[in-house]
């Protein structure tokens, strides 16, 4: 490819003001707390574009317009809608409570927060939210390794292995040096570069497919796949019915907000509750415009392969690169291009690396400061605390890595799976114990147990049984959570005086 050099070169300079900006917030991480949340110091606009950077992993850049590039618009629209409303209700139902209660309980992290909620001396919250956590993050951080992977060997040639090792080195880096702050200002630089590789291949592709009408009539030439309500793919000779179930189980995306973690801990290091909602109208609008645009690249894609621009693919987890072909495409044209295919392979880096960095930070948490110290009663003073934290970060990096060996995986896929893992665990509880003062410990630990477990038992024990069964894990393991929760809270005894005053203070 012409003009790699220039591609090379946008691409090195990004991964070092990475780098650069941990180096600069590690001065100022002295302890857990601003390890983990920044000391609860971001501003609107940083929380707002730093949580949904570090939503919109590489499915954002890869997943959903390969999703819809492949499969028609039908699973990738949904999707979108589900989570753009998830998004805003998240904001607006837990954002503002969660923020004010966990700074009055001195709550770090998610299972923290829950165990101090319901003041669970058993240790049980916080053990099974930890474990659940690793768990989970590990395939979900996994996944981001792999999109670095993909995208330089499918753009260089480059050794796939070799590449996401170095990326996920990058990531560990600068999250280690900087902890959370480092994390979110990165983020936010990240969303900004990831918005300008979805304009800039949005408007080249359409330009390479000869033009919108092109784009449109070639999509209409595929069975259904222009139809929300069919389910089809490029290979299709006729469409299939994508009916009421599968769109309900789709949309159920937007039920995994309320137990992201990595999305929750944002709401809890924001630096005053009365900026949410600024920070709720930035991020939604900002949501809704990048998965929009997300999908429409999908449909672009296939424009681009009918007129011979880029090659077709095999499926949807091979057309997720199609971000990085038109990346590879823009270098053969100019030395110019060539700089802006960089900063779109940058964008796709950005996608991975703002929601691989809080992860770890996260998973880290679950370790260090979850079992480590308030489950097994470790004893660390800030400096040792500060340094068993990083340590956690590159111990959870090292095992994402060994997942992330089989570069075959489908982001989308996996995402799909640990988004499920934690909407379901932590999700209900998270809503219960913000809005209903009668929920106690045991049902707090029923509802996490279920919803964990309902997870794999709905996974690999009823979807594969296909019709009325085949619906997106999520909903039934959330629906069955919030069962656990009322029915045990119920027959249980009543919190504690001091636990319900608290609730009512905040």
């Amino acid at each position: 490819m012409t003009n790699s050099v220039f591609i090379i070169g946008a691409i090195v300079l990004y991964l070092i003001s990475m780098i650069l900006i941990g180096y600069r917030h590690s001065k100022g991480t002295n302890s857990s707390s601003d390890f983990y949340l920044g000391g609860r110091k971001l501003g609107p606009v940083v929380a707002a574009m730093s949580t949904e950077a570090s939503d919109m992993s590489a499915y954002l850049l890869m997943g959903v317009p390969g999703l819809a590039l492949f499969c028609g618009v039908a699973e990738a629209s949904w999707t979108a809608i589900g989570l753009a409303a998830g998004t805003y209700l998240n904001w607006l139902l837990v954002a503002r409570r969660l923020r004010t209660y966990s700074a009055k309980l001195d709550a770090i992290t998610v299972p923290d927060f829950l165990a101090r909620r319901f003041r669970d001396n058993t240790k049980l919250i916080e053990s099974i939210g930890a474990i659940v956590i690793i768990i989970f993050f590990v395939p979900y951080t996994a996944s981001g390794f792999v999109a670095c992977g993909k995208l330089f060997n499918n753009m260089f040639g480059w050794d796939y292995m070799t590449t996401m090792i170095v990326s996920a080195i990058v990531i560990v880096a600068y999250c280690t040096l900087g902890g959370f702050m480092a994390a979110s200002i990165t983020s936010l630089i990240q969303s900004l570069v990831m918005t300008f590789a979805l304009i800039v291949v949005l408007f080249f592709g359409i330009n390479a497919a000869g033009g919108w009408d092109a784009v449109v009539a070639n999509a209409r030439a595929v069975p259904g796949y222009l139809d929300l309500f069919a389910s089809t793919s490029i290979e299709a000779t006729s469409a299939g019915s994508y009916g009421g179930i599968t769109i309900l189980s789709t949309l159920a995306w937007g039920l995994g907000y309320f137990g992201m973690p990595h999305v929750l801990i944002h709401f809890m290091a924001a630096k005053d509750e009365s900026m949410i909602k600024t920070s709720r109208r930035i991020a939604t609008v900002w949501v809704v415009v990048s998965l929009a645009v997300a999908v429409v690249i999908g449909i672009v894609g296939y424009g681009m392969i009918q007129a011979g621009a880029i090659e077709s693919f095999a499926n949807s987890s091979a057309a997720e690169s199609i971000l990085v072909r038109t990346a590879a495409l823009m270098g053969q044209q100019s030395v110019f291009f060539a700089i802006i295919g960089g900063i779109i392979l940058a964008g796709i880096l950005s996608a991975t690396m703002s929601t691989a960095d809080v992860q770890l930070l996260a998973a880290a948490s679950g370790i260090t400061q979850n079992l480590l110290q308030d489950v097994f009663g470790v004893k660390l003073s800030d400096k040792k605390n500060l340094l068993v934290a990083r340590l956690g970060v590159i111990a959870i990096a090292v095992v994402a890595v060994f997942f992330a060996m089989d570069p075959n995986s489908s982001i989308f896929r996996v995402v799909s799976f640990a988004w499920a893992g934690f909407g379901a665990t932590f999700g209900p509880i998270m809503l219960f114990a913000l809005f209903w003062k009668r929920c106690n410990k045991f049902g707090a630990i029923a509802g996490m147990l279920s919803g964990a477990v309902s997870i794999f038992v709905w996974k690999f024990g009823m979807r594969p049984l296909g019709g009325a069964w085949d619906i997106y894990e999520l909903l039934p393991a959330f629906l069955v959570a919030c069962v656990a929760i009322v029915v045990v809270s119920l027959a249980t005894k009543e919190p504690e005086a001091e636990i319900v005053a608290e609730f009512e203070s905040v």
